[in-house]
């Protein structure tokens, strides 16, 4: 057994799935993004998210998030749209282009999972999900 501790391990854990996603990404043409930019497309629901909610999932500030959207919306792979359910309210939105490469990067990841063989995958899967649906995420 690992000596290290397990925040560590999943933080490096985190970051190989990252890192691989990324190089496959620009490996298929797609503009090379950071990090932190991956990070925003699993946070848009299918209707847009408020820069707020985003802001609030990416556990950043408004202004660090306002700026990874005006870089992805330079890339034409986000914009930012009028809520039609508030007056002043403004949603971020996938463009079509970033609804393809959200659709790449799945197709990325699950083969990224498949690499890790189908019974660890799984177990490492039910074992995160069983944390998080205990609750112990949350606290």
């Amino acid at each position: 057994m690992s000596d290290q501790p397990l925040a560590l391990l999943l933080l490096r854990a985190s970051r190989w799935f990252d890192r691989r996603l990324l190089d496959r990404l620009e490996e298929l043409g797609w503009p090379r993004l950071t990090s932190a930019q991956s990070l925003v497309f699993p946070h848009l629901g299918g209707d847009g998210t408020s820069p707020a909610a985003l802001a609030r999932a990416l556990g950043a500030t408004r202004q660090s998030t306002q700026e990874l959207v005006a870089g992805l919306v330079r890339l034409g792979l986000t914009e930012v749209v009028d809520d039609p359910a508030t007056k002043r309210g403004r949603l971020v939105v996938l463009t079509s282009r970033g609804r393809e490469l959200a659709s790449a990067a799945r197709g990325v990841l699950g083969d990224l999972e498949a690499e890790l063989g189908a019974t660890r995958g799984a177990q490492l899967r039910d074992l995160l999900e069983s944390v998080w649906d205990d609750g112990a995420a949350g606290r």
